[in-house]
């Protein structure tokens, strides 16, 4: 089983802005796997379906973005999965181009609000994600007021191909690992990182 995170914050004001992105994946799963993410559970909306012949467990956390972690540690060990190979994280990350992704089996949070939580709850960093490229805020900007913010309409189009793309990643994890999926989707998006975390 796996369970598949998408990170973001409830209600509709944040709908569509940059921190949204890990929903936004959620949202492009349920739709091509018909899955109903209505459930709420785990301080959650959660939904359960096959993906490619898995079962799989989809998580929106509800608790808003920096208390992720206390959604996702309910999930996991409600449904004793082993994070290291069974969790997968999407999240919204300024280090990449606008509609770059990375896949990663571990990490840092890369000062990452909402990763930070899920580390600190899980107690690992070791666990598979994709960061979605929001690109990086520009000088002067206040950090919070970025990420908080929507997507231009061009923004918009990379991002909505960007989404598609990390559900294509997600298929190639469970088919055929985690390596396959970071040979083949980052050697695309090599020159756009603009982090530090190599792991």
């Amino acid at each position: 089983m796996y369970i598949i995170a998408g990170l973001g914050n409830p209600k509709p004001e944040y709908r569509n802005t940059r921190h949204n992105i890990g929903f936004d994946v959620i949202d492009v799963l349920a739709d091509k796997y018909n899955i109903d993410v209505t459930t709420i559970k785990h301080k959650a909306l959660t939904g359960k379906g096959i993906i490619e012949g898995n079962k799989c467990i989809l998580v929106k956390p509800q608790t808003y973005m920096n208390l992720s972690g206390e959604s996702l540690i309910d999930v996991c060990q409600y449904y004793k999965i082993d994070v290291e190979t069974e969790l997968i994280v999407i999240y919204d990350d300024i280090a990449l181009d606008v509609g770059a992704i990375r896949v990663r089996k571990k990490g840092s949070a890369g000062g990452h609000n909402g990763m930070k939580s899920i580390i600190q709850n899980l107690s690992t960093e070791n666990f598979m994600r994709i960061r979605m490229g929001v690109g990086e805020k520009p000088k002067g900007y206040d950090l919070a007021d970025y990420v908080l913010g929507h997507f231009t309409n061009q923004e918009r189009d990379l991002m909505d191909k960007a989404s598609i793309t990390a559900t294509e990643a997600i298929k190639v994890i469970m088919s055929d690992g985690i390596d396959k999926a970071m040979g083949a989707y980052n050697k695309k998006n090599e020159c756009t990182d603009n982090s530090t975390d190599r792991a």
